[in-house]
């Protein structure tokens, strides 16, 4: 979504949303409520979304929160924002981690692929192909690191393996791109 459900709260503050943000578990805060959150722990790592627990490792400005930026509270959200994404936007924090954002990024991606007012770069849009195009073809073609007709459904763990790193890769440069988007770039 690019903004919060209308019928939703943030879950901090129990109110209307003011600057929402969309963490990488896909849960919604106020900005200043999520960064509350944050100095209210260790200021040395990622908080963990006061929902499900995680790490929240990256924080996504609603696109429709740009016009609250008026004024100079806004603003320091925004900047504040900008500044955890630095700290913490660079990496999730274990494999683990990854695989549970696998399914934000890859609804992000897939919806801002199909929205006509917004592109990514060629070279982005390539590289995915690429790494997409490998992996079926690795997928269907009959030579396999585990040969299915040899292992049976066991032969087919190199196959879901090479999907994972095709999928994990595609994440990590689709956040790349939404941590420069929003602020996360020195």
């Amino acid at each position: 979504m690019e903004s919060p459900p209308s019928n939703d709260v943030c879950s901090v503050c129990h109110d209307s949303f003011t600057l929402p943000c969309q963490a990488n578990c896909s849960h919604w805060f106020c900005g200043n409520c999520i960064l509350r959150v944050w100095h209210h722990g260790s200021a040395l790592q990622p908080c963990k979304c006061p929902i499900c627990r995680r790490f929240i490792t990256l924080l996504i400005p609603s696109e429709n929160a740009e016009y609250q930026l008026h004024d100079n509270e806004a603003s320091q959200v925004k900047e504040n924002i900008a500044k955890y994404n630095r700290l913490f936007g660079g990496g999730s924090r274990s494999l683990m981690q990854r695989v549970w954002d696998l399914p934000f990024f890859i609804r992000r991606l897939l919806r801002e692929l199909m929205d006509p007012q917004r592109s990514l770069p060629l070279v982005i849009r390539a590289r995915m192909m690429f790494a997409m195009i490998l992996s079926v073809v690795y997928v269907l073609s009959p030579v396999d690191i585990l040969p299915e007709a040899i292992l049976g459904i066991v032969g087919f763990l190199d196959d879901i393996l090479i999907v994972l790193i095709v999928f994990l890769h595609i994440a990590a440069v689709y956040r790349s791109i939404l941590l420069f988007r929003h602020g996360g770039h020195s």
